[in-house]
């Protein structure tokens, strides 16, 4: 006597996997705005400049510690300011990546 298996048995419910990815990508559609609106802080020159930067990219605040404001230096003050950009971009996107490979389980999406 053969054993049968159960209708459809091992053929994947493509309706499950289409409400599964659905809701994935409602979870990561809600995260990308929490991430967004988010506000991030960077520096550099040990504080001395100072970036507040939202999930956006977009620079809201820069504070510079005026014992660093030399007018025969300008160029330590840019770099400084760069660094601190950089920085705070660096800190967003981090935090964007791993947000997203929390919701995804780490899994490798091309475009993510």
């Amino acid at each position: 006597m053969k054993a049968r298996l159960p209708k459809g048995f091992g053929k994947p419910d493509v309706n499950a996997l289409m409400r599964q990815a659905q809701k994935m990508q409602e979870e990561m559609k809600a995260k990308q705005e929490e991430l967004e609106n988010t506000e991030y802080q960077a520096s550099a020159g040990g504080g001395m400049v100072k970036i507040t930067m939202t999930g956006k990219h977009e620079i809201t605040s820069i504070k510079i510690d005026p014992q660093i404001v030399d007018k025969d230096d300008i160029e330590m003050l840019e770099d400084m300011v760069a660094a601190a950009v950089n920085e705070a971009v660096r800190v967003v996107d981090e935090d964007s990546d791993n947000a997203m490979k929390e919701l995804t389980g780490n899994a490798n999406f091309p475009g993510l």
